[in-house]
This record gives structure tokens, sequence and C-alpha cells, in this order.
């Protein structure tokens, strides 16, 4: 995975004609940590769980990247995400280099006095390198603003001062940001909207429909503001299950009903109604077949591959997930005239609304929601209006373009204090 980014990262960098010697240098991370958290478990014996964090550039600014808890959290992984963090920072125009941590973890096994200690843990081990002027954590998969609450505590405890901006997606009484939870589904709904009016995609945009996998925060409040917006949600899906709704989901009543349930397998609602008649269970495989025009990957990396490419009829995909579809989908799909809305464009309202916590908690002054998001909307609205444009002119795919700017940026950065 890693070597995809690299790849993705020289091939821009070749086509914009950067500077060799600084394109040599995005090519491999600036640190890569790898270190053992021990926690001592409810059983009272001691188990070491393997952490990592991996800074990989920060010519615009602080690293900046989030923590993710998963068994299948690796050092490939991980430094694959901090390179994408670096080029999402630079399309966005964020003052932030890029980073990413984990954690090899299944926290659902974990009582919470586990995940606790093990969320301090983990901060016990990066303290010395990570800080608001150096590195700056926050939630990622499986981890949230309990959870990053805890590890602003333990910073808090061990460096003895109070740092409101050591890490982003927290809660907002350890000094979050209104809007961060939202910020990422909205987001991506923004560039979606952006997409659609500047390359005028479809002639009938209140008929748009869209198929959502992953129905977590950010499947949840992508599905919400779509919604919001007059675009009809036709199927979503978790880890447990699928499920179709020709007229459209309520996303309310459907994150409700998945609460309650453990899953969105069986929740047709509509309405606020949730009841069989509405719609049906479906396989994954006709998930990624049905004929929808936006597919929206919300869930983990390589969702979208050799086995299910060649099914999908969407016009847009739209990556709400880092890396959801691997290369050879995404050039299959590319050639077969598909728009693959990139992560580092799609998902960036996340990183922009941890941009605005980290703003608020250096002045301590805290925003409204609507602050939050209107300044999200601005800032996504801008970068589509100019990728678009470098597109168009460039006759490139969407993809290319948001590397090659990224590329661009930050070479650019470089320069200007080299």
């Amino acid at each position: 995975m890693w070597q995809e980014v690299q790849n993705l990262i020289k091939t821009s960098g070749n086509r914009v004609k950067a500077d060799s010697s600084l394109l040599e240098q995005l090519l491999e991370p600036d640190f890569a940590y790898e270190f053992a958290i021990p926690v001592y478990m409810d059983n009272g014996k001691i188990k070491v769980f393997k952490g990592f964090r991996v800074q990989h550039n920060n010519w615009k600014g602080p690293y900046k990247g989030g923590i993710r808890f998963h068994t299948g959290v690796n050092l490939d992984e991980v430094k694959m995400l901090s390179g994408l963090m670096t080029l999402k920072n630079s399309l966005v125009d964020l003052p932030f280099g890029g980073a990413k941590g984990g954690v090899v973890v299944d926290p659902h096994t974990l009582s919470e006095r586990e995940l606790e200690l093990l969320s301090r843990g983990y901060v016990d081990k990066v303290y010395n390198f990570i800080g608001p002027d150096k590195d700056v954590p926050a939630p990622d998969v499986n981890t949230n603003p309990k959870i990053l609450g805890w590890m602003q505590d333990e910073y808090e405890r061990i460096t003895q001062k109070k740092e409101f901006s050591a890490f982003t997606g927290k809660p907002i009484e350890f000094g979050g940001s209104y809007g961060r939870e939202e910020a990422t589904g909205f987001g991506g709904v923004v560039v979606l909207k952006a997409l659609i009016d500047q390359l005028d995609l479809f002639k009938n945009k209140d008929k748009i429909s869209i198929a959502v996998q992953g129905y977590g925060n950010v499947g949840y409040y992508f599905a919400k503001f779509a919604v919001d917006e007059g675009f009809k949600v036709v199927s979503v899906a978790d880890s447990r299950g699928y499920i179709y709704v020709e007229q459209g989901i309520d996303p309310v009543a459907t994150l409700n009903c998945k609460r309650e349930k453990g899953s969105v397998a069986g929740c047709y609602c509509v309405g606020s109604v949730c009841d069989l008649k509405f719609g049906k269970n479906i396989t994954a495989e006709e998930f990624f077949s049905l004929d929808v025009d936006v597919l929206v990957p919300a869930a983990l990396e390589n969702a979208i591959n050799e086995s299910n490419m060649q099914n999908i009829k969407a016009k847009i995909i739209v990556e709400m997930a880092n890396s959801a579809l691997t290369k050879s989908a995404l050039d299959y799909l590319t050639s077969n005239g598909k728009i693959i809305v990139p992560g580092i464009l799609a998902n960036s309202g996340g990183v922009i609304g941890s941009y605005f916590e980290w703003v608020q908690g250096r002045s301590g002054y805290w925003w409204s929601k609507d602050k939050v998001l209107t300044g999200i909307e601005e800032k996504l609205v801008k970068a589509v209006s100019y990728t678009a444009e470098y597109m168009l002119k460039s006759n490139l795919s969407l993809v290319e373009s948001c590397y090659d700017l990224a590329v661009k940026n930050l070479i650019r950065a470089r320069k200007s204090f080299r």
C-alpha cells in the first residue's frame, strides 16, 4: 500500500516537473516509530500491544493524522496513511504535514478499563515527539472522542501543561470543537455537490441516488447531509449487513435502528418508520452492482477491488475511506469513464474540522457549530473549484489532478523557506 502511494507521488512529481531532490524526500517518511504498549488486563496479566506512529512530512506545518485501533494495523499501512495525510493537507491548503498512528488490537474485545489503559499507554510512548507544534493526533478507525479525551488527559499529566491543541477530535469538555463529529461526512457531501455543479454532471439533481458502504460516524453523517440536500440514499451497509430501500432511507431512523439491533440489517426506515415492506437485505455483491448514481465506500481500505470493480454501475465513486479502491480498480474504473473522488479530497472535511479545533484551542476561543461547518464548506468549495479547473485544463482524471496539485503545493512550500 505504501509503495502505491510512493508511485502516485513520483508520477505526479514527474508530471508537474518537481525538483527531483525535493521529490525524493517525499518518497520516505521523516520518522517511523514502532513500540510495545504493556497493559495490565482485567485478569491480572500483562498483555503487550504493538503500536506505531509515522511522521511523513512537515514542510507545511506540524505533522497531523489520526490513530486507529484495528487488528489489521501494520507499518506499511501506517506509512501509506501518513503519506496520504501529507497530500490531503497540502491539497486543501492547511498548515499541517502528514502523520498516522495505530495499535494492533480489536478494541471491542477490551473492557473500558483496558481500553483506557491502552489509550494512555500509547501516549506514554509518543509524548516526546507529539504536541501542538510538533505532531497533532486525532481519531481514526475505532477511536473516538472518549479515547482522545483519555489521550489528551495523559499528555497533560505527563507534560504538566494544559494543551488544548495537543489532540483534536476530543470531547467538547476537553477543548473539542462543535461540528468536528459531523465534519468528515458533511465535507464529503459538500465535495460531491460542488463537483456536480462544477462539472454539470446530472440534469435532474433531485433524483440522484446514492449507496453508502459503512454506517459508522462518516457514513451516517454523509447519508444524513446527503438526504438533507435532496439526494436519495437507497442503500447503506455496515460490517454485518447490506440493505436496500428503493424509496430512500431515513438516515436518523436507520441509525437508531442500528443501535437497537446492532446492525443495519433489517432497518428499512422511511420517514422515521422502520418496516420490512420498505426494503430488503442484499449481499455485498448486489450492493456493489446497484444501479445508483453515486457509490460511497466509507469503511476500510480496498473495498473496491478486482472482485467487484466490473459490476459497478455508479457514475461517481466518493472515497470517504482512505484508499477505498485498489490501484487496479482505480485504473479500470477511470478507463471506463467513472469519476473517482479520491480520499485526499473527499474526506478532507475531517482534517479541516481538526484544523479549526487546533486553532480554537490555541486561541482559547471556541466557535459555534455553524461557523465551523461554514468554514469547512468554504475551504472545500475552493479546493474543488481549483481542482476541477486544473482537471479540465490538463485533460487529466480527477485523481491525477488532486495528486498533482498536492505535490505542487508541497514543493512550493518547501522552496519558500529552503
